[in-house]
């Protein structure tokens, strides 16, 4: 389809984890010298952890490629292995044993210590020849758990100097506390290396679009804008998978009505086809600069009656408030001047709200962090309001705040969800009279 008619000599968002497409951002490019590295020195175990679709396959393939001659290489991508097929695959994967020996069965009537022998014998033979073998098994937290507990004795595997068989296990976030479970103590002491996968900032998202487009060979017939890679952004929550996915539909989008520029509109069509839900962006660095501005700010504990008659603690964090988003959909670029607090007034029936920052009037940039925490925020699906309040000989601050409510419960919730989306915001359910200083 828009393959031919952009000029590309393949997909560029094609979801095989190709390692020519390896975008080098800080945190896969750390990835890729850490196990060059653990490689190299033989560290033993190794554990690289990755939310669903941030590139860990593809990670292991651009590994796998550049490691030397003198390194044998076994990788494992099927875990739902007994461990006696886990041997003889990675025996098959060193060369030691045929692909037709296994599938003529003559193997059969090994047992799991003669497989391990055998990879023994492989493994001190590389010694002599001062070569190495490397095992990568992916999607390592659905390892059950005898087959685990026979990776860590094939760790054993070594001389009076060295390991002969470096380790390195990838799989998603679970994996790590499958390792720290009772059971796994002994294998997860020997991990000398952990490392986890992160997601792409804004920035890293329209490197990696012009990065796979460059490598596909259309980058010159066909662009995103800036706007374009900004809503890719916030629609991906900087997952690569989810990334390739939009990007993919929005060129066919593109290529329907013969536009050489992909627009936002045209990346949400793309994502709303896709029927993708709103990832939650983890990572905020104007939140970071924000809270440089709250540090040594005090915490102040209140205890306060609400319209509903509860009583509750409520805790803030001077320096630092709150928004909700308005019924804004998601997605939808909004241009929000911070002067027009009164379009944004928490309604006079709110007995609670939510308490996500506060700026100081006069501070530099603090309209453009305001309005970006607000485009999350409704992007989110919440409602935002403003207020502003005087603190004294600390000026004038406005605080934003998320949502109104007269349900302490409701209320509660929704800031845990904040709280658990971003743990960089200190959200805070606060009364509605604390929140406008009255």
């Amino acid at each position: 389809m828009y393959e031919d008619y952009y000029g590309f000599a393949e997909k560029p968002f094609s979801l095989t984890p190709d390692p020519k497409y390896l975008y080098r951002s800080q945190s896969h490019s750390s990835a890729l010298e850490l196990l060059q590295y653990a490689i190299r020195r033989r560290e033993g175990f190794v554990v690289v952890t990755g939310d669903i679709g941030t590139g860990k396959t593809t990670l292991c393939r651009a590994v796998l490629e550049q490691i030397d001659r003198t390194t044998f290489t076994a990788l494992i991508l099927n875990p739902f292995l007994s461990e006696e097929d886990l041997l003889k695959r990675i025996l098959q994967d060193f060369g030691v044993i045929s692909r037709d020996e296994l599938k003529d069965g003559r193997l059969s009537g090994s047992t799991k210590q003669e497989l391990i022998d055998m990879l023994y014998d492989f493994l001190l033979g590389l010694v002599p020849l001062k070569a190495g073998a490397v095992l990568i098994i992916d999607e390592a937290q659905n390892l059950p758990l005898p087959v685990l507990e026979q990776i860590r004795i094939l760790s054993n595997l070594e001389t009076d100097k060295e390991k002969l068989l470096q380790i390195i296990l990838v799989g998603q976030l679970n994996l790590q506390r499958l390792l720290r479970s009772p059971e796994l103590r002994q294998f997860d002491q020997r991990v000398s290396i952990r490392y986890e996968l992160k997601p792409l900032d804004a920035e890293a998202v329209a490197a990696y679009v012009a990065h796979r487009l460059t490598i596909a060979g259309g980058s010159a017939a066909v662009g995103f804008t800036a706007r374009a890679l900004a809503r890719v952004y916030r629609l991906s929550g900087g997952i690569p998978r989810l990334i390739n996915l939009i990007c993919d539909r929005a060129l066919i989008v593109g290529f329907s009505v013969r536009a050489s520029r992909i627009t936002p509109d045209m990346v949400q069509h793309a994502a709303t086809s896709l029927d993708l839900q709103t990832p939650v962006v983890p990572h905020f660095q104007w939140l970071a600069r924000r809270a440089s501005l709250a540090a040594g700010a005090a915490v102040v504990l209140l205890a306060a009656a609400f319209a509903v008659g509860a009583t509750t603690l409520l805790y803030q964090r001077f320096g630092v408030d709150t928004l909700q988003a308005s019924s804004q959909p998601a997605g939808v670029e909004i241009v929000l001047p911070a002067a027009k607090t009164a379009d944004r007034q928490l309604p006079a029936n709110a007995a609670l709200t939510i308490l996500v920052g506060s700026y100081p009037t006069a501070a530099d940039g603090s309209d453009s962090e305001i309005r970006s925490l607000t485009q999350w925020l409704e992007a989110s699906g919440h409602h935002v309001y403003y207020t502003q309040v005087d603190l004294g000989s600390r000026g004038r601050w406005q605080r934003v705040l998320a949502g109104a409510y007269t349900d302490l419960e409701a209320a509660t919730a929704d800031a845990a969800r904040l709280k658990s989306a971003a743990p960089e915001i200190d959200c805070q359910v606060v009364s509605s009279a604390f929140a406008t200083g009255t």
